[in-house]
């Protein structure tokens, strides 16, 4: 195992990482953004109403996005599993 192997390695997982991640954090941000405008201009300042709707956002972008993520896991996982081989020398 050299040490760009597992740079190379580092850096996918981060890759991967950061594009599964990316639907949930960018709705959750959409909508963070939408009812901070809206308390703005309401002068309403309750903590709860931005969280909720954010839990809810991030949980239907879940399962919206779930067979999606798996594949991008299961590519990752195969590309990993097949190169172990490369690991031991």
């Amino acid at each position: 195992m050299t040490q760009q192997f597992v740079i190379h390695l580092a850096r996918e997982a981060i890759y991967y990482t950061m594009l599964i991640a990316s639907p949930m954090l960018g709705l959750a941000l959409i909508v963070g953004l939408m009812i901070g405008i809206f308390q703005a201009v309401t002068s309403i300042n309750e903590m709860t109403l931005t969280f909720i709707p954010k839990i809810v956002v991030v949980f239907a972008a879940l399962v919206l996005f779930a067979p999606w993520m798996m594949q991008i896991l299961l590519t990752f996982t195969i590309g990993l599993i097949s190169n172990i081989s490369l690991v031991s020398h």
